[in-house]
Parts: structure tokens; C-alpha cells; sequence
């Protein structure tokens, strides 16, 4: 789920910038140094958007930069546990579906996206069922529920975010919107 947080974190403004300490120096000093880092209690931060205060700056012994502690706020994504999310598939595998939500990808495991047995079709980068002919491929629009989550927050890219779509309500929005139309049809009977 995406936020709109206040923060504080500490910025090094380098010597030939000291001239100009401004809330839009400091910004893109934080946003170079915070954009798409992943943090614990926050998640991933996906914008810097405004600086509200630059505290006092510190010299360090040995260091030549300028410390300033800033207080900003940010737009955050942080995916929460039995969170239901709309994403896109980004890479078929012989073990399930990667599916890109917000800045991060989950693993939609071939296990938890039917019940039907789903055979690995390489060439087509696709998972497809040969019971009902219904298959999953790279860019199908998936809804899906968070089951699992480790974050990672010196490697974002490491994360990992478990996905589930084996339940009413998730799966591919074709497979959905097939359903729906179905149970339409039976009850206008």
C-alpha cells in the first residue's frame, strides 16, 4: 500500500554545495540517497516530496561534508501482510509468476495460482493448464494476496513478497471477469 509519511533522516551536503543549503538542495540530497531503498518499518521509499525543516548542521572529525538532519516527507510503499494487490506479471518460470506490485515483485508460486496442474511452457513464457486451457503469461493483469513477506533492506532486490491467487475474487482479471460473466448468466436463468 502506498503512504504519504513524515520522516526524519540525516543528509551529508558536500563542500561545494554548502552555499546553498536550501529545501530543494536538500531534497534531491535525500532523494539520491533514499529513492528505492527498502526499510523495515516504512517499506520502499518510492518519492521524496517535500522538506519541512533542515536542522543545524554538524561537521564530523575527518569527514568534509556538512551533516544536516531533515525532517521531509515521502511517498512510501510498504505491502502489507493479507494486503490484496493488483499487479502485472513480469517473468514466468518454471516455478510460478513474477508480478510486479508498485516498486517491488512478488512471487506468485505455480502452486498458489490454481488448482489446476499449471505445465511450464517455456518458449511462449507462459504457465498453462491443459484441463481448461487457461494459461498466464508475461504482462496478464493479476489480482493476488500478500501471504508472505521478508524484506531485506541492505538488498532491496532480495526481498521477498509471497503471493496467493487460490481463493474467490483472485487470479488473472480474465480468469475473473470470466467467472463473473458466468455467474451472471446463471442468474438472469
Amino acid at each position: 500500500m502506498y503512504k504519504r509519511v513524515r520522516l526524519k533522516d540525516t543528509v551529508e551536503v558536500p563542500p561545494k554545495e554548502l552555499g546553498d543549503v536550501s529545501p530543494d538542495r536538500v531534497k534531491r540530497l535525500l532523494q539520491d540517497k533514499l529513492e528505492g531503498r527498502m526499510d523495515e518499518e516504512v517499506g520502499s521509499v518510492v518519492s521524496v516530496t517535500e522538506v519541512h525543516d533542515i536542522g543545524e548542521g554538524t561537521v564530523l572529525p575527518n569527514r568534509p561534508g556538512v551533516y544536516y538532519e531533515a525532517e521531509f516527507d515521502a511517498v512510501t510503499f510498504d505491502p502489507q501482510m493479507q494486503e490484496v494487490v493488483d499487479g502485472t506479471v513480469v517473468e514466468v518460470v518454471e516455478f510460478g509468476a513474477f508480478v510486479g506490485i508498485g516498486p517491488v515483485d512478488g512471487l506468485l508460486h505455480v502452486s498458489q495460482i490454481s488448482d489446476e496442474y499449471l505445465a511450464f511452457d517455456g518458449e511462449n513464457q507462459r504457465l498453462s493448464s491443459n484441463e481448461s486451457d487457461r494459461a498466464l503469461g508475461v504482462d496478464d493483469a493479476v489480482r493476488a494476496r500478500i501471504v508472505t513477506k521478508s524484506i531485506d533492506e541492505r538488498n532491496p532486490r532480495d526481498s521477498k513478497i509471497g503471493l496467493t491467487a487460490k481463493q474467490p475474487g483472485l487470479g488473472k482479471h480474465g480468469w475473473l471477469e470470466e467467472e463473473r460473466e458466468k455467474r451472471e448468466a446463471t442468474a438472469g436463468e
